[in-house]
């Protein structure tokens, strides 16, 4: 079911989590990095069992949110990952990995760690 409304990047955040809770996705991580960046406002990081399931929950949560009207600004450039898929929503930021790849390149705690940009504080 379309809306007119547009969703607000905390919406599609909350969305994007319940999606890919709903396809078994591990450790969901929802970060607010808007005090951090002006590319995005959230990203949200999750864990993915084996590529195959990497794949199914980005595409699932793709799908859902294409069902409600809301498309990515770019998509992956192949179906199948090698350990990580990324879909850019604007505002949000969506990555799937598996955790070897998960551990290695550990986002959370680079954006966590990362200061607050006095440019971008209200």
């Amino acid at each position: 079911m379309k809306s007119d409304k547009k969703p607000t990047a905390p919406e599609k955040a909350a969305l994007i989590c319940e999606f890919a809770d709903d396809m078994k996705a591990e450790r969901i991580e929802r970060l607010d990095v808007h005090d951090k960046t002006a590319m995005m406002d959230y990203m949200i990081v999750c864990t993915g069992t084996s590529d195959t399931h990497v794949n199914a929950i980005a595409e699932r949560v793709a799908e859902k949110l294409r069902d409600l009207g809301i498309k990515p600004l770019r998509t992956p450039k192949s179906s199948m990952a090698d350990g990580w898929v990324l879909y850019d929503y604007g505002d949000v930021v969506f990555h799937v990995m598996l955790e070897e790849k998960r551990q290695y390149y550990d986002l959370e705690t680079l954006w966590r760690t990362m200061q607050p940009d006095p440019n971008l504080i209200d």
